[in-house]
């Protein structure tokens, strides 16, 4: 009788097979000592690499790709400074709900907690900010823990797994076990509704004489945007959403308010303030949507459908709650059918106010460029099919105002935490996952300058994308505050020098173009998007324009500066 032969394996193969199991074709990293056994076995080209310039700009790369594409993003970078680096990111991600795998390096095991060069205590620095996070001990637990870490990355609601890879654990040989059987009897995320309290909803909405829909990335993580649309049509109730939720519902559907919130439109503040009904379907009630609580949606019943338990209820109170996935509880409000209280009044009233005051600036005007022309005229070039993706501040929100999105998972941008620098790396990776799409960045001339060294990498991997620096030569948001609530005394806020960021594209190969004439800047944008490679347009817009309406913070959705 002869005996099969076992299949002995080192733990960077493991690891690299793994990987392939979990049908991961790319990853972002950057290499260190810590690491170099699994570059090793990068070498061989099995799955492509994507070596960014910064561990940050690797793991913002890492949220692009998820975010865009709905697979989870990987990432590998070495001990010590290259685990420190990505902490933004992975708290970003963990914010925004987006799945990550992240391998970390470490020095040995025999040398953990040591202090060996280049060692830091990355599960203690990330328990707070992932899902969940392993250090590897064995290289037998590989497979398992891989396997988990996908699993966990990718349902229930998603976010970040962080696996802290000893050096020693990628060199030792193992046997490999054909097949990994899942087996987390602590984590079992609740997927399919109460249908008792799905009914419930289904009366409340036949009931009521000013419904209102609230849209959360939720809704996208789900991929229910087409059964969000069926039943908004069917029933025609009015709908918003935060800025992540852009993209769920066609800008140009009638029903559509727009963002609510800090910076959204006038008609949705104003349907949060007046519905009898509110039914939020995968949003945190945030606040920048809720600034007020105690006096958000004051005269609505609060259904809320979430995928996670701790957020119902967390910042408003709930009458509904349902704890389910965004689809699967969608399925079953479609499938109660309902007859609806009239609501032609209220339905008429959300038009009238989303008539009366769209989001606007001065038009007329030819004395300088005005950022929400530019972001306009690009929806318009795009026809609203690209992928945007922003950094943080003032663009941001001209780009959630007037970028027509159409789309879902079309909006690439920092939500919950806010990152600066976000925008050039997380554009590269959606354009990586979506290779057949046009993306554009927006960002500003401050968040640029965190993350601009990416640039070195659009040539290396033939990545064409648009990117569009609204140059106003500050920190626009902070200076709108400061001018806003502190007397106009601009702090630290204004930039009295700055590169030449034509040049600075031209140093890494791409072409730069300057825009500085209003009369030809629609010609000039026009000219710009032609290029087939990548290009960096800097528009010297205005630097006094604020960001409006606004709803200053701790004041309640219908208190909104900026609406005549």
């Amino acid at each position: 009788m002869i005996k099969q032969q076992k299949k002995v394996k080192n733990g960077s193969r493991i690891l690299i097979d793994a990987l392939l199991k979990q049908e991961v074709d790319l990853v972002f990293g950057y290499p260190g000592g810590a690491v170099l056994p699994l570059y090793d076995a990068l070498y061989d080209g099995e799955i492509k690499h994507i070596l960014t310039r910064h561990e940050q700009g690797a793991v913002h790369a890492a949220e692009g790709y998820a975010k865009a594409t709905g697979k989870p993003g990987v990432v590998i970078v070495t001990s010590g400074p290259g685990a420190t680096n990505i902490l933004t990111g992975i708290a970003d991600a963990m914010s925004d709900s987006v799945p990550l795998v992240i391998f970390t390096g470490q020095v040995i095991t025999d040398g953990i907690g040591k202090d060996a060069f280049q060692e830091a205590d990355v599960v203690g620095l990330t328990m707070p900010i992932t899902k969940n996070n392993y250090q590897v001990r064995s290289t037998s637990d590989l497979p398992r823990i891989i396997a988990e870490a996908f699993h966990i990355a990718t349902t229930g609601r998603k976010g970040p797994v962080v696996i802290d890879l000893p050096k020693d654990i990628t060199i030792k040989e193992a046997e490999v076990k054909e097949e990994v059987k899942l087996h987390l009897p602590s984590y079992q995320p609740t997927i399919k509704p109460n249908k008792l309290q799905v009914k419930k909803l289904m009366q409340a909405l036949a009931q009521a004489k000013k419904p209102l829909l609230l849209i959360g990335a939720g809704v996208l993580h789900a991929d229910a945007t087409q059964e969000l649309n069926e039943l908004i049509n069917k029933y025609e109730i009015p709908a918003l959403s935060s800025l992540l939720g852009l993209g769920a519902v066609p800008t140009e559907n009638e029903l559509f308010l727009g963002m609510g919130g800090m910076h959204g439109s006038f008609a949705a503040n104003m349907a949060l303030t007046d519905c009898d009904l509110l039914i939020n379907i995968g949003s945190r009630f945030d606040d920048r949507l809720a600034s007020a609580p105690q006096e958000f949606a004051p005269n609505a019943k609060i259904a809320h459908i979430d995928i996670d338990p701790a957020e119902i209820g967390k910042i408003i109170d709930t009458q509904i709650p349902i704890v389910a996935d965004a689809k699967e509880t969608l399925k079953e409000m479609l499938k109660t059918n309902i007859t609806c209280t009239d609501t032609t009044d209220w339905k008429k009233l959300n038009a009238a106010r989303k008539n009366r005051h769209p989001f606007k600036y001065d038009k007329e005007q030819q004395a300088e460029i005005k950022p929400q022309k530019v972001i306009e005229f690009i929806g318009q070039l795009t026809n609203g099919e690209a992928i945007v993706a922003t950094d943080v501040g003032q663009h941001q929100m001209w780009t959630a105002q007037f970028y027509p999105f159409k789309n879902a998972n079309q909006l690439v941008t920092s939500g919950g935490l806010g990152t600066m620098g976000y925008g050039v790396p997380a554009a590269i990776g959606a354009k990586l996952g979506c290779p057949d799409k046009e993306v554009v960045l927006f960002v500003g001339d401050g968040g640029f300058q965190m993350t601009n060294q990416e640039l070195a990498i659009l040539n290396h991997y033939n990545i064409p994308i648009k990117i569009v620096i609204l140059n106003n030569q500050s920190l626009g948001m902070v200076r709108q505050w400061q001018e806003s609530f502190f007397n106009g005394r601009c702090s630290e806020s204004v930039f009295a020098t700055q590169p030449d960021f034509v040049k600075m594209a031209e140093a890494y190969h791409i072409k730069g173009v300057r825009l500085s004439n209003p009369a030809t800047v629609e010609a000039d944008l026009t000219e710009a998007f032609k290029e087939e490679d990548s290009v960096l347009i800097e528009v010297m817009v205005s630097p006094s324009e604020h960001v409006l309406p606004m709803v200053p913070a701790g004041k309640p959705n219908y208190q909104m500066l900026g609406v005549e």
